[in-house]
């Protein structure tokens, strides 16, 4: 059964760093457009970052800008989330999902939801003040 794991969640305080890490067992994740999402509390899912399966392209949403990096280490068949600078409003489960590249037609990875098929349980994210 094709899973994603995430791991590298903990509690931070503000202003810290941490690297969330997404691998995958029974798939190759360099054939993989790989997207991160978060849910805060009492929020819906949003999208945080993701990076397509070839050239590389990342996307991020406007809160993380700056401050987070998307990265793919295909030896390691690992996708990263680079987070610095951490803000209390950064605590979330933090999720990894994944489509393979055969099924977007755009060419262009996205911060839809609806539009990856393979999910994560999630890390949990906790940023102090």
């Amino acid at each position: 059964q094709v899973q994603l794991v995430e791991s590298g969640g903990e509690m931070v305080q503000a202003g810290g760093s941490l690297r969330l890490s997404c691998t995958a067992s029974e798939l190759r994740l360099a054939y993989f457009y790989v997207a991160w999402f978060r849910r805060a509390p009492g929020k819906e899912r949003e999208g945080v970052s993701c990076i397509s399966s070839a050239d590389g392209t990342t996307r991020y949403a406007d809160s993380v800008k700056g401050r987070f990096t998307i990265s793919k280490d295909n030896a390691k068949n690992t996708v990263y989330l680079q987070m610095n600078d951490l803000k209390p409003e950064d605590t979330a489960v933090y999720y990894c999902a994944a489509i393979g590249s055969w099924s977007v037609t755009s060419g262009t990875p996205t911060l839809y939801e609806h539009e990856y098929d393979l999910w994560g349980q999630g890390t949990q994210v906790t940023v102090s003040s």
